[in-house]
């Protein structure tokens, strides 16, 4: 429990009590940081006024990167389900942004319609028209990941000539809102084709003030050698480095974020740990979901009253009847030194000031007789809500960390990464089987009986290190292995017998002929000693 206690210079009031973090983040944001915002207007330079959605919705992933760089793909392969509205191709296949969520029945929801539920984080997106709303989707299903998080999947960053096509809305300006919102921004590059287009490199800067969400996903690699590899991954980090101004090195996953066999399986090793690092980071999201928008809104309480100081001055330098156009063009030109008077006199880090450039272009279509003077009264309360109630409520983020110490992202590929020898932590494990009568793995078994007895199985079973050895020559990625280890049923001591070596070995023979895995065994897959258990 946790409370401040608001007085007036007047008269006290009782101390009011927040129960959570997102409570006491909406009611800080309204009483204290909101009236400074509107009285400067900040909502018609930055950013909408934030909405109750925003801090109650789940932790949202963003994926951002050129066409056919396996962005859908990868949402697929964490679901490991089709979504509505999915299509995959070589050429720019999604040309909409879908919010893939949660929900009891599966469908698609318009953007039009999706922007006037205030249920969803998504209500401020209508200042983009029916251009982008056109543009715009969520796709419900009911699905474990989904429970915890959300995925933004974006249309294709064109490249070349396909650039020159105008999409008919701000797309660098609809990804920085998102950037705004979300917990972590994904940004997908192919192995084979790292050229950064213009309109990739418009993005990039775009999220500038968001490196500390960004991760970046070299997919594919297994289609090249390790050599070109390591060349590859050189050119990314040196391409990034000339669009990304940070002192902080980009984490960067290399992997085949895909349920096919590898291609290459060389360095299989390595993308086992990279996905596993990768799917850490994934799964920390709701643990960490309270403290990011704690911090989002630290962020934004800055940019605020840096706002306030700049509309002030802007304010204060307008003459009072005469010469106004003269002087506001003046003033707009003069921005870069208002910025550094600003700075000295308030002592305000250079990073907190919004973009030049592009605060000048909207001060150009603004009215300056209309900004409000200076009023510290406003400014005061948000310095101590930033000084005293966000250092406070840093107590309650720990707090309710420490009550969900395990709250993670379950399901999907998350569940099959974690199983079996195929995922760090391997839990030992075995099953048990007698009788292969009407089994239909039965017709196969001899040949798996064959692989079976060159694994020097000892008192009829072999360990889960020789099971491992044969069950990656399929190349088939860990996180489909490790749910094949939980499907066989090998959790007991770490060994199988060749029963549960057979049943995994048809199961990795279903998975390579391209049908899907069932989430549990059905009758014909069960064996007979199992199928008795289960009568």
């Amino acid at each position: 429990m946790f409370s401040w206690l608001n007085s007036d210079d007047r008269q006290k009031k009782e101390p009011e009590v927040f129960q959570t973090v997102s409570e006491g983040l909406k009611k800080l944001y309204k009483t204290k940081l909101l009236p400074l915002e509107e009285h400067y207007r900040f909502h018609e330079f930055h950013s909408p006024a934030l909405e109750d959605a925003d801090f109650d919705n789940k932790p949202m992933v963003l994926l951002v990167g050129q066409y056919s760089t396996g962005k859908t793909t990868f949402i697929r392969y964490l679901l490991e389900q089709d979504f509505p509205g999915m299509r995959i191709g070589p050429e720019p296949t999604t040309d909409s942004f879908i919010a893939v969520m949660h929900g009891e029945t599966e469908g698609i929801i318009p953007g039009n319609a999706l922007v006037v539920d205030p249920r969803k984080p998504f209500r401020k997106l209508n200042v983009f028209g029916n251009a982008f709303l056109n543009r715009f989707v969520c796709a419900q299903l009911p699905n474990p990941v989904l429970e915890s998080i959300s995925v933004i999947d974006t249309p294709g960053i064109l490249s070349g000539e396909k650039q020159r096509i105008s999409r008919g809305y701000d797309f660098a300006a609809v990804l920085e809102w998102f950037a705004e919102r979300v917990d972590r921004i994904i940004l997908l590059f192919d192995a084979h084709k790292l050229d950064i287009s213009d309109e990739f490199s418009e993005v990039i800067k775009a999220l500038k003030n968001h490196e500390d969400k960004m991760r970046v996903v070299l997919n594919k690699a297994d289609q090249i050698k390790t050599q070109q590899l390591m060349r590859v991954y050189g050119a990314l980090m040196w391409s990034l480095g000339k669009i990304v101004n940070t002192p902080e090195v980009i984490r960067v996953y290399i992997g085949s974020f895909w349920s096919h066999p590898l291609l290459n399986p060389d360095n299989r090793k390595l993308f086992e740990a990279e996905e596993q690092d990768l799917f850490r980071d994934i799964q920390s999201l709701p643990r960490n979901a309270a403290l990011r928008k704690l911090n989002d809104l630290i962020k934004r309480a800055r940019l605020a009253k840096v706002h306030a100081y700049i509309i002030s001055s802007l304010k204060k330098e307008m003459p009072s009847v005469f010469g106004k156009d003269n002087r506001k063009k003046e003033l707009v030109n003069n921005l870069a030194e208002i910025y550094e008077r600003i700075e000295r006199e308030h002592q305000i880090s250079p990073g907190d000031f919004p973009n030049l450039k592009r605060m000048q272009d909207q001060l150009q279509a603004q009215d300056f007789s209309k900004f409000q003077p200076l009023k510290s009264r406003l400014l005061e309360v948000v310095d101590s809500m930033l000084a005293v109630d966000i250092a406070e409520l840093m107590v309650l983020v720990r707090r309710e960390e420490a009550k969900q110490p395990l709250q993670m992202v379950k399901g999907g590929a998350f569940e099959g990464s974690q199983l079996g020898p195929f995922g760090h932590g391997y839990g030992e494990g075995a099953g048990e089987g007698i009788d292969d009568a009407e089994w239909v793995v039965a017709r196969d078994k001899p040949m798996y009986d064959e692989i079976f007895f060159t694994l020097s199985p000892v008192d009829g079973k072999i360990t889960g290190a020789n099971a491992k050895k044969e069950m990656v020559r399929s190349k088939l990625p860990s996180s489909v292995l490790g749910k094949i280890w939980k499907l066989a049923d090998i959790d007991k001591d770490g060994m199988l017998d060749d029963e549960e070596f057979a049943l995994a070995n048809h199961l990795i023979k279903i998975k390579l002929e391209g049908h899907e895995l069932p989430s549990e065994l059905p009758p014909h897959l069960l064996p007979p000693s199992k199928r008795k258990v289960a009568e």
